[in-house]
């Protein structure tokens, strides 16, 4: 078995934060993302870690094909929430394209958004023409299609680009169905997202605790709580490791993991 620990790449952002620990050193610059990337290889996912300052703007990502061959269907899991954090998943109701456009255009789009409040250990999957924002005092993990395709509909008056007329063509224009609910399918083993771009899990591991990996496409364990080791490799919370085979996971203490993979 091959294991690789990913490389941690930090990304300024106006929306994120100079506070970024127990997951790294706390920055001289307001950190937004850390990609989680493979040196030399493009992985088909991608998993980022996110830390936020102030809302992200209100987006719409494309499907397969839409823009390219490869668009951007993703999930969110949260590991940290300020007691007033929301984030922004479809609409209140239902509404039509025309009244989307209008609200663009009057700046009364956030108040159609269905704004929900957010704690730590919830995931929210959204897929490709989900209209979305992250809030405030977050910090999650997502695991997406890797791709960067993003339209974004409006920014709070920031400076950057919007691509109305894109993001209308492709928006979802109903109503989100809210958090997962997660459902055991082992001892220890939670089934968080299941689609046909990838399938996440939460796995948990006792102290002394060890956990046969299967051979998977594009294997990747997400540490969020713990250390231990990883085929007799060291792994820490906040680290993303590719396993290429089947081996063994060893908790020294408890550990809980985000395990994704791309369906067969």
């Amino acid at each position: 078995m091959a294991v690789v620990r990913l490389r941690a790449s930090l990304r300024d952002k106006v929306w994120g934060r100079r506070k970024l620990s127990p997951w790294f050193p706390d920055a001289a610059e307001p950190v937004g993302e850390a990609w989680f990337l493979a040196d030399g290889e493009e992985l088909p996912l991608l998993v980022k870690l996110l830390f936020t300052s102030d809302r992200l703007s209100v987006q719409v990502h494309p499907d397969d094909g839409e823009d390219g061959p490869r668009g951007k269907t993703e999930m969110w899991h949260i590991l940290e929430a300020a007691p007033d954090a929301t984030i922004a998943l479809g609409f209140r109701e239902r509404i039509s394209r025309e009244r989307l456009g209008e609200a663009v255009r009057t700046g009364e789009v956030e108040e159609l958004l269905n704004w929900v409040p957010v704690r730590a250990g919830q995931t929210f999957f959204t897929p490709a023409h989900t209209v979305h924002a992250i809030g405030a005092g977050i910090v999650l993990c997502e695991i997406q299609q890797n791709s960067d395709v993003t339209y974004r509909l409006w920014d709070y008056g920031r400076p950057r680009e919007l691509h109305v007329e894109q993001a209308l063509r492709v928006s979802d224009l109903g109503v989100h169905g809210g958090a997962v609910t997660g459902r055991e399918i082992a001892p220890g083993v939670e089934e968080l997202v299941r689609c046909r771009f990838f399938e996440t899990d939460l796995v948990t591991l006792e102290a002394g605790e060890s956990r046969a990996v299967e051979a998977r496409t594009c294997h990747l364990w997400i540490c969020i709580e713990g250390r231990g080791e990883i085929d007799g490799q060291q792994f820490v919370a906040g680290e993303v490791w590719w396993i290429q085979g089947s081996g063994t996971v060893r908790a020294d203490v408890p550990s809980r993991f985000l395990r994704c993979f791309v369906p067969r």
